[in-house]
């Protein structure tokens, strides 16, 4: 059996990943320290596979922790979530990302080095893209960003690069997300954002269950169809069978290899919120409120690499998207504090 490492496995896209890494038949080790996840998810994991995934509750900036691990386990990959994410947040507490998500990563590549445990794949992102010229995005567009949370995922990208051409045993895969929705069809795991959400969908789906009074719609006014922003959403559940296939496959592969996640395809906020009310029955309060700074007009995939070279491609429609993370909201009112 594969043993694979998967840092932030509690987390939001983690979890749906460890899920299908266990139907895989890969043996799964989580790590993660729990700054914005909940160890209630082993229990779900568990109840939708069967079985439980090995757990410590580690940093990734701990080296000796990592070692121990290392020492114990054989592993195969590392897939690599564990990071903070909150755009806005990072902005206010901008050292506490770099540490984080920079100086983690490095300790991280430093014990895996030592083990000889050298397939990576890595939790990119599209804000580092920055402000795309024009769309679709290909993987070769310039990079730039906006946000010391992008700024940390661009870090981490440009380290594994450098590391790789520096060992050539490595395989390095950067994965970069477009805007992952949805939740597990059992309505059992899903977004549980601390505090306020970040991101679109869990705000729209926190408002009609009633935990939540209002959606702001940051700009109306932006060059699109309908004035509101174009994002290319993707169903959690084809982006976490993205990093399975990588896993699989990583044996293969050789180098660095950078791959778009998306559908290809992107909607704009008042289509989630329509296409919302439509699927589920339920109404969305909302107010259009001005732009928020860094926002961008359009930002969707041309995720055609992915599908020619790894052999994946994201599957399920927005009405899908919509209706499993409504399922798991209205099951799940407070989240995992349900």
């Amino acid at each position: 059996m594969k043993s694979v490492l998967v840092t932030g496995g509690t987390g939001y896209i983690g979890s749906h990943t460890v899920i299908q890494l266990i139907e895989a038949g890969f043996e799964v080790v989580i790590i993660d320290n729990l700054s914005n996840s909940k160890e209630v998810v082993l229990d779900r994991v568990e109840s939708i596979t069967g079985v439980r995934p090995i757990f410590y509750p580690y940093d990734i900036r701990n080296f000796d922790a990592l070692r121990e691990l290392f020492d114990q386990y054989d592993f195969e990959s590392v897939i690599h979530f564990a990071g903070l994410k909150a755009v806005g947040e990072s902005t206010e507490i901008p050292l506490k990302y770099y540490d984080n998500n920079v100086s983690g990563t490095v300790t991280l590549c430093e014990a895996m080095a030592e083990a000889g445990c050298k397939n990576i794949v890595f939790s990119s992102s599209a804000t580092v893209y920055g402000d795309p010229a024009s769309v679709p995005i290909l993987e070769n567009f310039p990079t730039s960003t906006t946000n010391p949370y992008g700024s940390s995922k661009l870090m981490v990208e440009n380290i594994l690069q450098d590391l790789q051409a520096s060992d050539p045993e490595w395989t390095v895969f950067l994965l970069r997300y477009f805007n992952p929705i949805g939740a597990h069809k059992s309505g059992t795991i899903g977004e549980d954002p601390r505090d306020i959400p970040n991101n679109l969908l869990p705000y729209v789906t926190q408002v009609a269950v009633g935990k939540l009074e209002q959606l702001a719609i940051f700009g109306d006014d932006y060059p699109t169809k309908d004035g509101t922003g174009v994002r290319d959403y993707i169903h959690v559940e084809d982006l976490a069978s993205a990093h399975v296939k990588a896993a699989q496959q990583a044996s293969n592969f050789k180098g660095t290899n950078i791959y778009n996640l998306g559908t290809g395809r992107g909607y704009s906020v008042l289509d989630i919120v329509k296409t919302f009310e439509e699927v589920t029955g339920q109404s969305v309060n909302y107010k259009i409120s001005e732009r928020r700074p860094g926002d961008i007009a359009e930002c969707w995939a041309d995720p055609s690499l992915v599908a020619k070279e790894l052999g994946w491609k994201a599957h399920r429609e927005l009405s899908e998207m919509l209706e499993d993370a409504w399922r798991w909201q209205s099951n799940n009112p407070n989240g995992y504090d349900s």
